[in-house]
């Protein structure tokens, strides 16, 4: 039983409140925002209580989601519910920000009301809720540059045009005509990747998670047909051969799923409905066959005042017309360290030292593949000896993801953290759709292709994620 729900911004910002039982007053807002102020964490704890009511809070698109609640509810219900609702949000509002929250308010109060019914949940189905929504969304989504990346010379069709861009699914699900709606379906295959290197550039440990999401803007789509790699494989204990294999240690697989010809054919078949979800999730726990797509060359040493001085190489191995975007890399310093200052090798880049983490953090807006950036970090400590400062940089982990054609994660070891995001496309021309009004239906999938042996890529599509994916489509 909920008794409220408000969003809150970074800055303690009111921008959505809505009180269900009249059980506590507005002025919990102020009270859940000095809590979470208060805490020594980058990380608060997702419940906290004051007197008699229980804040229970997710951070979602740099936002404060939170519930208040004076019955003994299950906690993991209430992160179950604010997790659904920031989906509903992103799906009627296109993106999760404090500027698409701020201008699509009367959307979300108005989801709020169907959702909730005097603190219990009703439903947070979006089939169901489309029915009741009448709102039109407002889009937030800025005009960029990078959009016209694909554009050939004089607006010619080039190769990449094939790849939508990672922000084309960014829009709400009821998208009227006039505002550009479309009947799509993208498909996203997101690994998310950590990886312990050496401080000798030895790979020592690697942990892959991935998973294929399916954003629905059709609105009566009977049933969708996703091909994966004919020779996907699953289990530890399968023995490597030769060929475009791709091998995952698990997989799961959402519950509208039909798996009736994933044995023998790979092919996922579901009836999706509108809005994003998640189709299915793998995990790779083992040595790689090859290196990482990104590589990092790190320097540390001490000048004549007793600073630590680390020069940072970083690497894309990535392929050129590929580019990382939102690139953080967390990088571990000794504990003590009071001051930084750093010299970059671009103006857009930033770094900051974070002493309770015990870290510098490193932020790079893009970074396109098959290039080099370079950083020295000039760190004041206190007094620690030198001995005592390399044991604590001996091993650097690092985490990327690569979104659409994509991989944060976290590790527990010392040393470099690098988490990225890689921008791509979902494939358009992969798919086949038949709406129910009119259009013909799909016709059954082609066979599949015979493709020259080669030596098994046990994650052939972290360098090329949409690898996994072999053919996909739509029949009525």
């Amino acid at each position: 039983m909920i008794s409220q729900v408000f969003i809150l911004s970074s800055k303690g910002d009111h921008l959505i409140y809505k009180d269900f039982r009249g059980e506590a007053g507005s002025d919990v807002v102020s009270i859940f925002y000095e809590m979470v102020t208060a805490l020594t964490g980058d990380q608060p704890p997702v419940v906290m209580s004051h007197k008699d009511l229980h804040f229970v809070h997710v951070r979602q698109g740099g936002l404060y989601w939170v519930a208040t609640t004076t019955a003994d509810s299950s906690p993991f219900t209430v992160v179950e519910f604010l997790n659904r609702l920031t989906a509903l949000v992103k799906d009627y509002c296109g993106t999760l920000s404090e500027k698409s929250v701020q201008m699509n308010f009367a959307l979300i109060y108005e989801l709020l009301d169907e959702v909730v019914d005097y603190g219990y949940v009703q439903t947070t189905s979006s089939d169901v809720l489309k029915n009741f929504i009448q709102t039109e969304a407002v889009s937030s989504r800025p005009f960029s540059l990078f959009d016209l990346s694909n554009v050939g010379l004089f607006g010619a069709e080039t190769q990449q045009n094939k790849v939508a861009p990672s922000s084309a699914s960014a829009r709400p699900i009821q998208s009227s005509r006039e505002q550009g709606g479309k009947s799509e379906i993208f498909v996203d295959v997101i690994e998310r990747m950590s990886v312990v290197i050496g401080s000798n550039g030895v790979l020592m440990k690697a942990d892959v998670q991935g998973e294929i999401r399916v954003k629905c803007y059709m609105p009566s789509c009977s049933e969708m047909r996703i091909g994966l790699n004919e020779e996907f494989s699953i289990g530890k204990s399968q023995l490597r051969g030769y060929g475009a294999a791709v091998r995952v240690d698990e997989c799961s697989f959402h519950q509208a799923v039909r798996l009736d010809e994933f044995d023998s054919h790979r092919i996922l078949r579901l009836c999706p409905s509108q809005g994003e979800q998640t189709v299915m999730q793998y995990q790779l726990s083992d040595n790689l066959p090859s290196a990482p797509p990104f590589r990092l060359f790190p320097t540390i040493e001490r000048d004549n005042g007793g600073r630590l001085l680390m020069y940072m190489k970083l690497r894309c191995d990535l392929p050129p017309k590929t580019a990382a975007i939102n690139v953080c890399a967390s990088v571990p310093v000794p504990k003590g360290s009071v001051s930084l200052s750093q010299e970059l090798s671009s103006p857009d880049q930033s770094a900051e030292l974070k002493p309770q983490s015990r870290a510098v953090v490193w932020e790079i807006p893009r970074f396109p593949g098959g290039t080099q950036l370079s950083a020295l970090f000039k760190v004041i400590t206190q007094t620690h000896t030198r001995k005592h400062t390399h044991a604590n940089t001996h091993t650097h982990t690092f985490q990327y993801m690569t979104p659409p054609v994509s991989r944060p994660s976290s590790a527990g070891r010392p040393g470099p953290q690098l988490g990225l995001h890689v921008g791509g496309g979902s494939r358009r021309s992969e798919l086949r759709a038949a709406e129910d009004h009119g259009h013909g239906a799909a016709g059954p999938l082609p066979p599949p292709v015979a493709r020259p042996a080669r030596p098994v890529a046990a994650l052939g599509s972290i360098r090329h994620p949409l690898g996994l994916l072999h053919h996909s489509g739509l029949k009525k």
